[in-house]
């Protein structure tokens, strides 16, 4: 259960900040980086987890969480002369971790490479930006990326609680700046907070971005709960999660009214509809069974979950497990 999908790159405890410490800022332009040092990225606490697939979406295995490489073969790398007047002489790259010889059977295989941090209770209600500039590299064919925040929650299983992307894939091939914003609530006090990237590739096939002055800092304070969507309607995180093939998802509703409850790729493909009319006001559950729309087995991998209102959408991401 843990080695899935990226989810638990963080489980070797070893690695763990202590329990009582906050967030802490963190920001690199890897000028400072010995690019022939094997041991850089590993050094700056970089860290790689590798999962594989069936070409078919199936979980074989996962492997990690190792210290990041800097050897041009597997994961990451420390890159030279890719940037421009604000990127400097040398940058990251990622990419898939080829060493992996399962490329060669066909087989997906799913390249992490992240920092961790533990959230602890000073850090509730503060609002954090992970910001970093990207531009195309060598990626190919059905290879994807994209760049996250993930939180998991190590009292549940590492059950993924959050999990912010943007997709990276088809990015220019000149540098653009990017983000990701999380708000810090209760819950997540104690859980894991991982940024970093991802990638997905087989067959070899090219897979990399590059990736300079990365940013991880405050931006502000959560305002306090407004509005008529934080009046109107609370979407709770399904349980299990990680879950096969079956998982419970409730909301409530301050009012009656029009409500969608509906399940969605991480690229925003809607693939199941669980409810769809309207609803009394009150507490409600809804269980999904795993299967989209078309009545066939959602593969593993993560999905979200939108509850739409009249006063807006909320939603969640959760970790389908087979």
């Amino acid at each position: 259960m843990r080695a899935i999908a990226g989810v638990a790159a963080a489980l070797l405890i070893s690695l763990l900040p202590a329990a009582g410490l906050a967030l802490a800022p963190y920001a690199q332009d890897f000028e400072a980086l010995v690019q022939s040092d094997t041991g850089a990225l590993a050094d700056d606490g970089w860290l790689v987890y590798g999962n594989v697939f069936t070409a078919g979406g199936t979980y074989l295995y996962g492997y990690g969480p190792f210290p990041a490489p800097n050897t041009g073969a597997a994961f990451c790398a420390v890159a030279a002369g890719e940037g421009g007047t604000e990127q400097g002489a040398q940058q990251l790259v990622v990419f898939s971790d080829y060493n992996n010889t399962d490329h060669a059977l066909g087989r997906l295989i799913e390249s992490n490479v992240f920092q961790e941090q533990v959230v602890a209770a000073g850090d509730v209600d503060l609002v954090w930006r992970f910001a970093f500039q990207a531009k195309r590299g060598n990626i190919a064919g059905a290879s994807t990326a994209l760049a996250f925040i993930k939180t998991l929650d190590p009292s549940n299983g590492y059950a993924l609680t959050n999990f912010l992307t943007v997709d990276m894939t088809a990015i220019p091939t000149s540098w653009g700046g990017y983000s990701l914003t999380i708000s810090i609530d209760p819950d997540l006090v104690g859980q894991i907070l991982q940024i970093g990237f991802a990638n997905n590739a087989t067959n070899y096939v090219g897979s990399g971005i590059f990736y300079d002055n990365i940013v991880w800092e405050v931006i502000g304070e959560v305002d306090a709960p407004a509005g008529p969507l934080a009046a109107a309607a609370r979407l709770g995180q399904n349980y299990p999660n990680p879950f096969n093939p079956t998982t419970q998802i409730e909301f409530s509703l301050a009012e009656p009214g029009p409500v969608a409850l509906a399940v969605f790729t991480v690229d925003g493909r809607q693939i199941a509809t669980l409810l769809q009319g309207e609803q009394a006001a009150g507490s409600h559950r809804v269980v999904w069974n795993g299967l989209t729309d078309a009545g066939l087995p959602a593969p593993s991998g993560h999905y979200r979950y939108t509850l739409t209102t009249d006063s807006g959408r909320l939603s969640r991401s959760m970790l389908l497990l087979k």
